[in-house]
């Protein structure tokens, strides 16, 4: 908002006060301002960096991943046209680092994705225990253990299925929201989420269901 050459304090107050403070975030990184890269780490390191250690799993990795993504948003914020949220374009920044880093590692501990495909039987009906665990998971003495299993489980998931459910399931980010940010098609991110869902209760129901 402009001021009108001598304009009131209050009337310069108010107008200043318009600016949210992403939006002044934004002019200070552009501006090379000497707190910028103080600010962003203060509002914005301890977000990168869960998002990170979601997606990735590895503490490591996720210090790496923020550690890149903060100086990447230092040297690419010129191109940031305000289209969307500062916020939003951070996150998709940080997401597709955390996906690329978790991709770049691919190896012997990480389950094939034919593994996550349903299982039918000759009929061609699918296959499904039934067996309803839910009541033995509320049980406080193994809550711990499925937790920690299930921690076990989604580290497992190849990466382009575990990205898409840490975004969707853990993150609450929409279909069309992780479809844009991964660059895929909408049928792939739906694909992607309701198979690594089956392969978790799979997995859940090895562990809660058993006799």
């Amino acid at each position: 908002m402009l001021m009108r050459p001598g304009a009131p304090a209050s009337e310069q107050t108010d107008g200043a006060a318009a600016e949210s403070p992403d939006e002044q975030l934004h002019r200070d990184l552009l501006a090379q301002a000497p707190d910028a890269v103080d600010t962003l780490v203060h509002r914005y390191g301890a977000r990168i960096f869960r998002l990170a250690l979601r997606i990735t799993g590895s503490p490591e990795d996720a210090q790496e991943v923020s550690q890149d993504v903060l100086l990447n948003i230092v040297r690419k914020i010129g191109t940031f046209k305000g289209e969307s949220a500062l916020g939003s374009w951070i996150y998709r920044i940080t997401a597709n680092a955390a996906y690329e880093k978790l991709r770049s590692r691919r190896g012997k501990d990480e389950i094939s994705w034919e593994v996550l495909l349903p299982s039918f039987d000759a009929d061609g009906h699918l296959l499904d225990s039934g067996r309803d665990w839910t009541q033995s998971a509320e049980d406080p003495a193994i809550q711990a253990e499925v937790r920690r299993r299930l921690k076990e489980a989604v580290e497992s998931l190849p990466a382009d299925y575990r990205t898409a459910f840490v975004l969707h399931d853990m993150e609450g980010l929409s279909n069309p929201e992780i479809a844009e940010m991964l660059g895929i098609s909408l049928p792939a991110v739906k694909s992607r989420v309701h198979r690594s869902r089956l392969f978790l209760r799979q997995r859940l129901q090895e562990y809660v269901g058993r006799d």
